[in-house]
């Protein structure tokens, strides 16, 4: 969670904040996708978080990914931008947030994968076999995914 974010949950309590953050859809050589198992609400993500004041989009994707994975990306290409009610969250422990979520792709990246606290797990999947749990602010992102792969096919 970002100095700003803290800042302001302080003032605000759990009261729904618009939080923006970037994430990546990261491929490995095999096409599979780079998931996070996450450890506050068991479920699935890409990597990702949120902005912090004065930061660029492509520099939260960046580093958030190295923060979460070791990672380092410089390949970035643009996937979409992904908002509204899809996005609208509530963490287990009571947050509620309303996500403006800037996605990029990765194809090519160094290193080798070492999560932080933030994850129980990581692995690469392939997009027919995702895992089941995927976080709901995911969701929307992964569906366009997977439309977008079957209309290239």
């Amino acid at each position: 969670m970002t100095q700003y974010v803290k800042d302001m949950r302080k003032l605000i309590g759990t009261k729904p904040l618009l939080l923006c953050g970037a994430s990546v859809i990261i491929f490995d050589t095999q096409d599979r996708v780079l998931m996070l198992h996450r450890s506050d609400n068991d479920t699935w993500c890409f990597p990702g978080g949120a902005m912090d004041l004065g930061e660029k989009a492509e520099e939260t994707a960046k580093r958030e990914v190295y923060e979460e994975t070791g990672l380092i990306i410089n390949d970035l290409e643009l996937f979409g931008v992904f908002s509204g009610e899809e996005l609208h969250y509530i963490y287990p422990h009571g947050d509620e947030v309303y996500i403006v979520d800037v996605v990029y792709k990765a194809r090519q990246y160094k290193g080798h994968v070492e999560i932080d606290n933030e994850s129980k797990a990581f692995g690469f999947f392939d997009l027919s076999n995702l895992p089941q749990k995927i976080s709901p602010p995911v969701i929307p992102i992964i569906n366009t995914l997977l439309k977008q792969t079957n209309e290239i096919k």
